[in-house]
């Protein structure tokens, strides 16, 4: 079993670099590889009410230790506000079947929503004990900037999407210079970036998967990495990235594959839709 390295976030809690996302993966056929994940030694779970699973998610949590997991929630843009925000984290515990988020984030910033009520929502919910860190998915640096301003909580992580066709290098920067953990949402470019050959060739070399050497690039970046995946043969490939490295000059041809693409992060939000929602 892989002994995954961690970062620390401001509260001094640790956050396994490599997490299993599970968007997607949902009913008895989306429990399979979420518990693959965790019977290969993820500790570190990616969810969202979104997502639509929590439920199934903890039914699956009853077999593991709950203080060895590093477990992530999502609020909805829709319920953003001071009462909905802290009963939607009261609902995603529920479901999950535990009494804390280790990470509880803003899964998308919603305009109609002051960005003041939801973090002091957030506030109130970690003085409770409800939630350990609080951060945010999705911000440009003008949102972060205003969250650091007003947050009575440090912004412990930006989860964005983040692949050597994406790079976002603003945000990352920003993130960097206000101790701001990046999370690699869509860190495989939904395999858009295996075929590109400076990809194949680190593959060769180092007899690794594409997608190791992408996973790699981001983690030699200081960016936690959470890939999706329903293969219990590629979930435990994404976590068998820690026995090599990739030297200056290899992350250096993988950077200059960045091309602003996006896969996910390149259309409007539809407000009328439940997922995102002016108003609750």
């Amino acid at each position: 079993m892989t002994d995954v390295p961690t970062k620390t976030l401001p509260s001094g809690d640790e956050i396994p670099l490599v997490g299993m996302g599970t968007w997607t993966l949902t009913g008895e056929e989306g429990k399979k590889p979420i518990r693959a994940s965790l019977d290969a030694g993820y500790t570190h779970l990616d969810c969202a009410e979104g997502y639509q699973n929590e439920a199934e998610i903890g039914e699956i949590l009853t077999d593991f230790e709950r203080e060895e997991l590093f477990l992530t929630s999502k609020v909805l843009p829709s319920n953003l506000g001071y009462e909905s925000l802290q009963k939607s984290c009261k609902a995603s515990l529920e479901r999950l079947g535990i009494d804390y988020l280790d990470l509880y984030l803003i899964h998308w910033p919603n305009p109609a929503i002051s960005l003041r009520e939801s973090l002091d929502a957030m506030a109130k919910l970690h003085e409770e004990g409800l939630v350990r860190n609080v951060g945010v998915s999705n911000f440009s640096v003008y949102q972060l900037s205003c969250a650091r301003h007003i947050s009575d909580v440090p912004i412990a992580v930006n989860q964005i999407e983040y692949h050597p066709l994406y790079q976002q290098s603003e945000v990352v920067e920003y993130c960097r210079d206000n101790e701001i953990l990046i999370e690699a949402a869509a860190p495989l470019a939904e395999t858009e970036v295996f075929g590109e050959a400076p990809v194949q060739d680190l593959a060769e070399k180092y007899d690794k998967s594409p997608a190791q050497v992408v996973l790699r690039w981001s983690i030699e970046r200081d960016v936690v990495v959470i890939p999706r995946s329903s293969s219990p043969e590629h979930i435990r490939g994404n976590l068998d990235v820690f026995d090599f490295s990739l030297d200056d000059d290899e992350l250096s041809r993988l950077d200059e594959l960045d091309r602003n693409h996006a896969v996910y992060h390149h259309t409007v939000p539809d407000w009328g839709r439940d997922i995102y929602g002016i108003s609750e």
